[in-house]
């Protein structure tokens, strides 16, 4: 029989924000707290640092860009619990500005786990979400520069209102297929892949809010994107203003909503206030 404990989920959570964000979960999230990462020892080595400050995550395994790994974090959730309360989607990846890989395979790479990830994720386990759900989709603000750097033609499509999930995949798969054959900036896009990937994940919670509206409207269910600011990690580097702490202070708001909370919702979220894409 599956527990009816409460239980939130964080991807990414071996270090950085993804980790912040985890220890004040446990601190402050009444149910028990799963930390996954892709790489088992660094996970289990991350849990251990939070039991030795008194704290008690649970770990899972999880690489956000194998649907195998996925659904095995969705049957253990679905075995465990009968559901999700919280989801915090923090994993992703970026390449640093001086790494020579060519742009048209950091395009590839940068895709498959910061929005397709995010995007399967979001797919297996969205359907678990209990009534009264949070879900918090780490983006950037870095998107939303990035999509000022668009084509007028892009920026439309982006930001309309009726964009489906199906026009926004095939916008990203467009993204890449033009980076491959060279024609990226001919086609509208600017230069950086990373941004790129979180317009991606900006709007993919836009759509993923309206459906929720639309199909479980009564649930209560609120997900948004937000961005963490620039933080001290591995990936962002050691001259950022942030602390991970401080960088997890938006995401960890929004996973903890009252339960009388009637928004944000389908929003941006920087500071803890809504930012217009």
């Amino acid at each position: 029989m599956p527990s009816d404990r409460r239980v939130a989920l964080v991807t990414g959570a071996n270090k950085g924000v993804g980790f912040a964000i985890t220890r004040a979960l446990c601190r402050l999230f009444s149910g028990d707290v799963v930390l996954t990462a892709r790489d088992e020892a660094r996970g289990r080595a991350a849990v251990q640092q939070l039991q030795a400050e008194g704290l008690s995550p649970r770990f899972h395994q999880l690489d956000i860009t194998d649907l195998q790994s996925i659904r095995a974090l969705s049957d253990f959730l679905r075995k465990e619990y009968g559901g999700l309360d919280v989801l915090v989607n923090n994993a992703g990846i970026a390449f640093k500005m001086e790494d020579t890989t060519p742009f048209h395979i950091q395009a590839e790479v940068t895709m498959k786990t910061n929005f397709h990830g995010t995007r399967d994720v979001c797919t297996e386990l969205l359907p678990l979400m209990r009534p009264g759900g949070r879900v918090v989709n780490v983006s950037s603000l870095e998107g939303h520069r990035t999509l000022k750097s668009c084509s007028p033609e892009l920026q439309h499509k982006f930001r309309s209102e009726t964009i489906t999930e199906e026009e926004l995949v095939g916008l990203m798969k467009k993204f890449v297929g033009d980076a491959k054959k060279g024609v990226h900036q001919k086609e509208g896009w600017p230069d950086t892949t990373y941004g790129v990937t979180k317009i991606g994940v900006t709007v993919l919670s836009r759509i993923q809010a309206r459906h929720l509206s639309e199909q479980r409207g009564g649930d209560k269910i609120l997900l948004n994107a937000c961005t963490p600011g620039w933080v001290r990690t591995d990936m962002a580097g050691p001259n950022a203003p942030k602390s991970p702490e401080e960088g997890a202070e938006t995401p960890v708001y929004l996973a903890l909503l009252p339960p009388d909370a009637e928004g944000p919702h389908g929003q941006f979220i920087k500071d803890k206030k809504v930012e217009q894409l």
